[in-house]
């Protein structure tokens, strides 16, 4: 492997065609661990030249590739799924470093990616089209599902390893090629996924790999002829750019941006069970997810032992470097993170938000901060209308139902939303209303490889997983066929 991930200040650099290489311009940037800011490695930076290769290399292959047949991608997918699964332990550990989450989620994390291959792989040999009848004698319709073409996918820092793997295993079975720019403050995901591929034997230029400075990779990949579909996993802003980008040119394009989920806590759950339950989710991954539970709207008759539990379980995790096995939370991602979450509360306490527990950064190193607890929060406050992508949770009392679910869709957001209830009216109800692209009744487990994952209004369009993962790759042709 061209890497070696227990190796201190280790290079990640480029894949283009298959071979692994710096950045034509020789500069490399420096790849920060969160838990202490000490440089650990450093990524490769793509310049034009380096991008033009890569979108040359997606072309060649792609003209190839699409001619494969559905098994034999498959099979190649699957192959590589194995060397995933037996790198995991190094992998986690890689990821660790970099993005901060404790070591067993990253390892959740990186069989994630062997199982989205493996869906992929199987899901990608029922791409099936139909016969239509025709009302013209001799005449024959079908209509068939193609690979669109050459592809370019942007993924984040969050899950650097799965989210790029949704993309790439999508993208790989449905007969297309595709160059992914991976996140640079945790490139060693998307670097260990590339070399699983290699070693499996996938043909040079099927999957090229690039890092760098995101604004001019995207901008430069979005505008060439040769890239025909964009995929995108990120913040909100950037992806209405991108996808002002790619409608210049008339690119499709699947977005998955931020969310804000609501929950809902009806009164005929188990108030400190359900608490638990919604803590922990709360805090995985220190809140840096974009599904992740934000908004509690709580049953007033149960309102105080949930928060009086939800608090509790906050203060009791256990926050440190996530190599540690005893860790439950770790740092935030990067400084800027840390920023924007000290700013988010910040803003809530001076509005005469009551702060429960937590609020505030953990030392002057590393980029901690503790699980925050918000409760009497003013409507003004920033942390209800913007995603806050940390370790905050706003909890507050509902006595109506049709209140509550006005205040959980009352954002632009609309990605994941969660009830807990025993009721099936209740259930039928959340399940029809919440203005949301997957809803959680009883479970805070909505992601997989097997179901469609994406939102609606500013959350974004397409989805990933499913069948609808692959779809998101084919274009449909209908062929009039009139024999001579």
């Amino acid at each position: 492997m061209p890497f070696d991930t227990d190796i201190e200040a280790a290079d990640r650099p480029l894949l283009i065609n298959n071979v692994w290489q710096a950045g034509s311009g020789g500069e490399w940037l420096p790849i920060l661990n969160p838990v202490d800011e000490s440089v650990i490695g450093r990524h490769a930076v793509a310049t034009i030249a380096d991008l033009d290769m890569a979108l040359a290399s997606a072309q060649i292959a792609f003209e190839s590739w699409r001619d494969v047949g559905p098994l034999a991608r498959a099979q190649m997918l699957r192959a590589a799924a194995a060397l995933i699964l037996d790198r995991a332990d190094s992998l986690a550990k890689a990821l660790t470093r970099e993005q901060g989450k404790p070591l067993a989620q990253a390892r959740m994390e990186i069989e994630g990616c062997a199982r989205a291959f493996d869906w992929a792989a199987e899901e990608g040999r029922r791409t099936y089209g139909r016969v239509i009848p025709s009302n013209v004698p001799g005449l024959n319709w079908s209509a068939g599902k193609y690979p669109i073409g050459p592809v370019a996918a942007f993924t984040p820092w969050n899950f650097p390893a799965s989210q790029a793997a949704a993309k790439i295993g999508s993208a790989i079975a449905a007969g297309c090629s595709i160059i992914l720019k991976g996140p640079e403050d945790a490139p060693t995901g998307c670097v260990g996924l590339a070399q699983a591929l290699v070693d499996a034997g996938l043909p040079p230029g099927v999957f090229n790999l690039v890092f760098g400075r995101p604004p001019e990779i995207s901008e430069h990949l979005i505008a060439s002829p040769i890239i025909r579909k964009i995929s995108f996993t990120g913040s909100v802003p950037v992806g209405k750019h991108l996808a002002g980008l790619a409608a210049a040119q008339m690119k499709p394009c699947t977005m998955e941006l931020g969310g804000h989920a609501p929950v809902l806590v009806f009164g005929d759950v188990d108030p400190v069970a359900t608490a638990k339950i919604a803590a922990a989710g709360k805090f995985r991954n220190a809140g840096q997810v974009c599904v992740s539970p934000t908004r509690f709207m709580v049953h007033a008759s149960i309102y105080e032992p949930f928060v009086e539990t939800f608090v509790a379980t906050a203060q009791a995790l256990k926050v440190g470097d996530g190599l540690d096995p005893a860790t439950e939370m770790g740092p935030l991602a990067n400084d800027r993170r840390l920023a924007a979450v000290e700013a988010v509360v910040a803003d809530a306490l001076a509005q005469g938000a009551r702060l429960r527990t937590g609020g505030s950064r953990i030392g002057n190193v590393g980029y901690f901060h503790q699980p925050t607890v918000l409760t009497d929060v003013p409507e003004t406050a920033r942390v209800l209308h913007e995603e806050p992508f940390g370790p905050i949770a706003v909890i507050s009392p509902f006595a109506d139902r049709e209140a509550a679910m006005a205040q959980a869709n009352a954002t632009a957001y609309g990605l994941a939303a969660y009830a807990f209830t025993g009721s099936q009216v209740d259930a039928a109800f959340v399940a029809k209303r919440f203005e949301s692209g997957m809803v959680g009744i009883n479970t805070l487990g909505i992601g997989g490889a097997e179901g469609p994952f994406g939102g609606v209004k500013e959350s974004g369009y397409g989805r990933e997983g499913g069948t609808e993962g692959i779809e998101a790759y084919l274009t449909t042709k209908l062929v009039a066929l009139m024999p001579v």
